[in-house]
């Protein structure tokens, strides 16, 4: 491969000043949570809450509505999962038939099969029924799976109202009612959908907000679903870049990029690196690229099959690929341990997508590295 002339490497500051978030309390041991919890989170190695967990846990166990702003990376779906299944434990009783006791609200599949995944790891020893639905897989294996009903239910809003209008749901039975990541579902186009869905749920109901910022459409949303005073807890600045990502810019003509990126590769701290484009066909041209160049790479974007999908993922956390090619749908909730960098390929248009893509490394207290192409 012809070696590129090294461009000009500019650091790049963080996006916003930094807040420290105080924590008052410092063991999950004194938040009052069952102890099947404690021994599910003893089991995964999880002794001290995050800023977001220990503030939110308490409210949200006492039955409070919660509006939570929170960047990527926070502990955000142990903040809400842990006090709900503390609560029904704490009241046991069957879940409706073709219902559910929570429903969770989630842009993506990928996020909305992380978050389920998360309920089953925290509640293996409560005996507690979990189910995800989402579109691009059949209907059946999911009215199979809702027919006795389930205690959480984790959701995309399109399938979800398909199910809803063909009767194979019901949602009268909700008593706990989660939006995740609101500021995604608006990007999205899912505003009018999660109003119809809302217009399913019971009127006594619980409600956690959860957005990581706040434009004034999410705003008017969350005053819809609240109730009155919720618990706020918010625990960073709106659209703030982790403190731990190395962040730089790279000035690189349009046509070098490719060359520089194969270059960036041989680099033995490369191991496990997301590389974000701007379209489907972007995605799978650098993925070839990569390829050809002898790096394992795979790509991830709207158009793939969910089993392709879900296979790109595996491999990736796995090790079998070192590079994740992905639009912005993977840019919230892909929760993959050690990614050592994210490189933007291609810039977004909104400063809030650059936060959510680089929030894909420096998780779980590692550091990471941030690599932006302009």
């Amino acid at each position: 491969m012809t070696r590129v002339p090294r461009p000009r490497i500019v650091r790049a500051g963080a996006l916003g000043a930094s807040v420290k978030d105080t924590q008052v309390l410092t063991k999950f041991t004194d938040l009052g949570l069952d102890k099947m919890l404690l021994k599910a989170l003893s089991d995964e190695g999880y002794e001290t809450p995050t800023p977001i967990q220990a503030q939110a846990i308490p409210g949200v166990m006492a039955g409070k509505d919660l509006l939570g702003i929170a960047q990527t990376g926070t502990g955000k779906t142990a903040a809400f999962a842990l006090p709900i299944l503390h609560r029904l434990a704490a009241d046991r009783k069957p879940a409706p038939r073709r219902g559910c006791r929570v429903l969770v609200l989630s842009p993506t599949r990928e996020l909305a099969t992380q978050i389920a995944e998360s309920f089953k790891a925290y509640g293996k020893h409560m005996n507690l029924s979990v189910a995800v639905i989402f579109g691009g897989v059949k209907y059946g294996g999911q009215m199979r799976a809702m027919a006795p009903g389930v205690d959480v239910l984790v959701a995309t809003p399109g399938r979800l109202i398909d199910h809803l209008q063909e009767k194979t749901i019901t949602l009268q039975g909700v008593e706990i009612f989660v939006l995740d990541e609101a500021d995604r579902m608006l990007d999205m186009g899912f505003i009018v959908p999660i109003r119809q869905v809302v217009k399913h749920l019971p009127r006594l109901r619980q409600n956690l907000f959860f957005s990581a910022t706040m434009p004034s459409e999410i705003e008017k949303l969350a005053g819809e679903l609240l109730r009155p005073n919720p618990t706020k807890v918010s625990v960073t600045p709106q659209a703030t870049t982790v403190e731990r990502i190395k962040q730089q810019v790279i000035f690189i003509e349009a046509t070098r990029k490719r060359a520089l990126l194969c270059e960036l590769f041989a680099e033995k701290d490369f191991k496990r690196v997301i590389v974000f484009t701007r379209t489907k066909r972007g995605a799978d041209r650098v993925a070839k690229s990569l390829e050809s160049a002898g790096v394992e790479a795979a790509a991830i974007h709207g158009d793939k099959s969910q089993g392709q999908r879900e296979r790109a993922l595996a491999a990736f956390k796995a090790g079998e690929v070192r590079a994740l090619v992905a639009t912005d749908i993977a840019a919230r909730g892909i929760d993959i341990d050690g990614v050592t960098h994210v490189i933007q390929y291609e810039l977004p248009n909104v400063p809030e997508a650059y936060v959510h893509r680089i929030g894909r490394t420096a998780r779980a207290g590692a550091d990471g590295s941030a690599v932006a192409f302009c």
